[in-house]
């Protein structure tokens, strides 16, 4: 295989993870769990993360939230290298987690609406989008088929 095939192969190998890891969020998070919406205010789910860190569920909830964005983040930035960019990676993060919180409000779901959900999949996010841009040799531009 050549080199172009071989950067063409690895970029869809990685669209189609990213799919599915995507898909797998969207099962995570819009699945209805009830009917209507909750408002989870900033300061009280705060509270609640910071007085229940010795609670299995508080715990089972933060690494989750840390978590969920952590896979599609670390693929997108292996998809598409320039994601890697600290500001890039800020922007994207941030508008996933929202994104999230967004549907989860406006999608009669029975969910709890967070913005500080949205921050701490953002966290997760763009910790896991930094790392693997860091990790040595992993991050390089694909070679795009120039015309002529």
């Amino acid at each position: 295989m050549d080199d172009e095939a071989a950067a063409t192969a690895r970029r869809t190998t990685l669209t189609v993870l990213l799919g599915t890891a995507l898909a797998t969020v969207a099962a995570l998070t819009l699945v209805p769990t009830g009917t209507g919406w909750r408002w989870g205010a900033p300061t009280a789910e705060l509270h609640w993360y910071l007085t229940g860190l010795g609670s299995e569920a508080t715990m089972v909830q933060l690494v989750g939230n840390l978590a969920l964005l952590v896979v599609p983040a670390a693929l997108a930035v292996l998809r598409w290298p320039s994601l890697g960019r600290a500001a890039r990676l800020v922007g994207v993060a941030l508008a996933a987690g929202t994104t999230i919180e967004l549907l989860q409000r406006v999608l009669p779901l029975g969910r709890v609406v967070s913005p500080l959900d949205a921050v701490l999949n953002a966290v997760g996010a763009i910790t896991a989008g930094l790392v693997v841009t860091r990790v040595h040799g992993w991050v390089r531009p694909v070679p795009r088929k120039v015309p002529g």
